[in-house]
């Protein structure tokens, strides 16, 4: 069967704009001159992702993704120890922005405001380009979960850039961050599905910090570590790994309880994230013990978080 290209009849020179005819056996067939455009678009489109996943492979881009890591262990370690300055009877801001306002009271504030701000941006992006481009060859159902994972580790990196980023420009501070959400709640409440949508948000996030519990006592974060050769340091990176994951979850879980309870008690007040959260610890029976466990707790997560931007697997 030979194919070969067919120049319409009564035309002389180049075929006529807009179609291509080939020649099938004794029949002709018409194509669109539209079709090897979509073929060149398609390819451009190709090369320009190719391009934007090489892009955000590099080793500079790893190396300050890695950075994200210890950022956001930093960040831990400080609402750590502002925990347990709540829990012997001192003051503070429980939460990310509380820790941030700590790293820009430091002599050197500017710097690590905006150094810890390119780390997490770059973490971001990392996690968003492992949404995008990571994971095509495992089955669908775990692909998918991978995905949407990375996709959240990438919203939460890029909320912290964007806290450091707001504190590092002088127009962020802890109170105006729980006055926002404070705010944001109330409308969201006010609006269609407002409340269902908060208590779904409250109990997603409860469910999250339950699965940082089961994490940290399972050891599944063994999996995304190189872990040391050394058995002191290994089970030093492991101690650190479940005490911190088990911290985490429970603050989690302590947040997305509050939210849930407060909108469905219509104290829109009484969601105030994180702070919130630990603050409620504090004035159970035996709370100041329980926040100062915990303040221990996220210290050590910090501090793995810290030894993660050594250990972590970027690619997997």
């Amino acid at each position: 069967m030979g194919i070969t290209p067919h120049q319409p009849a009564g035309c002389s020179g180049a075929p006529s704009r807009g179609t291509i005819g080939l020649v099938v056996g004794a029949h002709t067939i018409a194509l669109p001159g539209r079709l090897h455009k979509g073929t060149t678009i398609k390819r451009e489109l190709r090369q320009a992702a190719d391009a934007a996943e090489d892009a955000t492979n590099s080793r500079a881009l790893e190396l300050f993704a890695r950075a994200g890591f210890a950022a956001s262990g930093i960040l831990h370690f400080l609402v750590g120890l502002i925990a347990i300055r709540l829990a012997t009877g001192g003051s503070g801001s429980a939460d990310f922005s509380g820790a941030v306002s700590e790293l820009a009271s430091q002599p050197a504030g500017p710097f690590l405001l905006w150094g810890s701000f390119a780390a997490c941006a770059a973490l971001a992006i990392w996690q968003a380009s492992d949404a995008v481009f990571d994971y095509g060859h495992l089955p669908t159902k775990e692909k998918a979960g991978k995905k949407l994972k990375a996709a959240a580790q990438a919203l939460v990196f890029a909320g912290l850039a964007l806290t450091l980023a707001s504190f590092a420009m002088g127009t962020g501070s802890g109170a105006d961050n729980q006055k926002s959400a404070s705010d944001l709640t109330v409308s969201l409440m006010k609006a269609p599905g407002g409340v269902a949508l908060l208590v779904l948000l409250g109990v997603g996030i409860a469910v999250t910090g339950v699965i940082y519990g089961i994490r940290g006592i399972r050891k599944s974060f063994e999996k995304h570590l190189m872990m040391p050769s050394n058995p002191r340091a290994r089970t030093a990176v492991t101690v650190l790994s479940v005490t911190g994951y088990v911290a985490k979850g429970i603050v989690l879980f302590l947040t997305g309880l509050l939210i849930a309870i407060a909108t469905l008690r219509a104290h829109p007040e009484e969601s105030t994230g994180l702070d919130g959260g630990l603050k409620a610890l504090r004035d159970q029976p035996f709370g100041i013990y329980l926040l100062a466990a915990v303040g221990a707790g996220l210290i050590c997560y910090g501090i793995y978080m810290v030894v993660r931007a050594r250990l972590a697997k970027m690619n997997q």
